[in-house]
């Protein structure tokens, strides 16, 4: 069992990359172009986008990305996501993610320091996807086919926050407990 955890973290690892001007560039235009997230880009105050969040699990699981904070159309910072999840989980994934930030309060409220979402349920298949979640912000679903032909979909805003996600590949199943914990280094 400690060989598959151990198999499962490198394949996290090997999944994350680090973020570079080219990667949020790209990132940006596969969700302006995806469905229904492209609206978003006109109707926020900022919004934090991660190119690439490596996530794997086996009962035990773990996700992390470093991605860029932007208000006002500026860029503004640097975050970083960690998840720990615990319950019926297997595989890997890596997956873009984007959050809107509808106002400034929510943008501050992301920014003040360690910002978390709540628990959540997915399931994401090689490089088309679907996911809902259910936070104590509120509940979001997203779709995808990939980042070549990504649609996503969304209630709106709740709470101030508007969250995509896209997928990238591989494979993963779950039905876990375990919240997006956040944190913000301005520039």
């Amino acid at each position: 069992m400690k060989k598959l955890i151990s198999t499962l973290f490198l394949l996290l690892i090997l999944l994350w990359q680090p973020v570079i001007a080219d990667d949020i560039s790209d990132t940006l235009k596969i969700f302006r172009d995806a469905g229904e997230s492209s609206q978003f880009f006109n109707n926020n105050y900022g919004y934090a986008v991660f190119p690439t969040i490596g996530k794997a699990g086996f009962v035990v699981g773990g996700a992390h990305g470093k991605g860029q904070v932007y208000a006002q159309k500026k860029h503004v910072g640097e975050t970083s996501m960690t998840q720990v999840t615990v319950g019926f989980q297997l595989g890997a994934q890596g997956y873009s993610q984007i959050i809107f930030f509808e106002d400034k309060r929510a943008f501050e409220e992301f920014t003040s320091g360690n910002f978390e979402f709540g628990a959540t349920a997915q399931a994401v298949a090689i490089t088309a996807g679907a996911s809902a979640s259910t936070t104590t912000t509120g509940t979001s679903a997203t779709a995808s086919g990939g980042k070549n032909n990504a649609n996503t979909a969304s209630g709106g805003y709740h709470k101030g926050m508007a969250v995509f996600t896209v997928a990238k590949g591989g494979l993963m199943y779950e039905a876990s407990i375990g919240g997006q914990k956040f944190s913000y280094k301005a520039k």
